[in-house]
């Protein structure tokens, strides 16, 4: 079954979030392991949003941010990304004792926050795949530093061969009070948005 995103119906909003929420969760309670502190979420939002608009949700095209990229294979298809600004990259590091790391481009600084990024998507996924019943398999975690613009445009573009809209459950994490802001995307491409749905009866 192939989804048409403007006619999705407000139970299969209301499910995507659920399924959201529980995913989001798992990932915060990895989150909070790794930094041991005390990790909060946001509410997950589950929006259709026209391709052009993406880049604004993370500061505009030009906005520099830190990430890592996967990609889901399996029963399920499509991208996760966790991105950061520099800032919180940096006090990520900071609460995760990482020495002496001056750029988020030191190879010891890319090295933890994939392993920061791959943590919080398996246990996402992971949490997903239970529910659902569904094979959810990641990608090896891959790290971009870059302008949201330029990291964001490969899979979008992809995205755009099927439709000039795009589904994102998106759930922000807060650790230590303000310190670090941290943003979890997840982008199903359209089959199997219809197979993820399907799977938890909502058709």
């Amino acid at each position: 079954m192939t989804i048409i995103l403007n006619r999705l119906s407000l139970l299969q909003l209301d499910a995507l979030k659920e399924l959201g929420n529980i995913g989001a969760g798992n990932a915060a309670t990895a989150l909070s392991q790794i930094l041991n502190k005390k990790v909060d979420m946001s509410v997950p939002r589950v929006k259709v949003y026209p391709i052009e608009e993406i880049p604004e949700l993370f500061g505009g095209s030009e906005n520099i941010v830190v990430g890592v990229l996967l990609r889901m294979f399996g029963d399920m298809q499509g991208s996760l990304m966790f991105l950061l600004d520099e800032e919180s990259a940096l006090k990520l590091l900071d609460m995760m004792m990482i020495p002496d790391v001056q750029h988020v481009t030191e190879e010891i600084a890319m090295s933890a926050i994939m392993e920061v990024g791959n943590i919080i998507s398996s246990s996402y996924l992971n949490s997903l795949s239970f529910f659902s019943s569904l094979t959810i398999v990641p990608s090896t975690p891959g790290f971009a530093y870059d302008m949201a613009g330029a990291i964001l445009g490969t899979i979008l573009f992809e995205v755009s061969e099927m439709s000039d809209q795009v589904l994102l459950i998106e759930t922000d994490f807060l650790g230590n009070g303000e310190a670090i802001k941290g943003h979890f995307f997840v982008l199903p491409d359209l089959q199997s948005l219809g197979i993820l749905l399907k799977s938890v009866g909502v058709e």
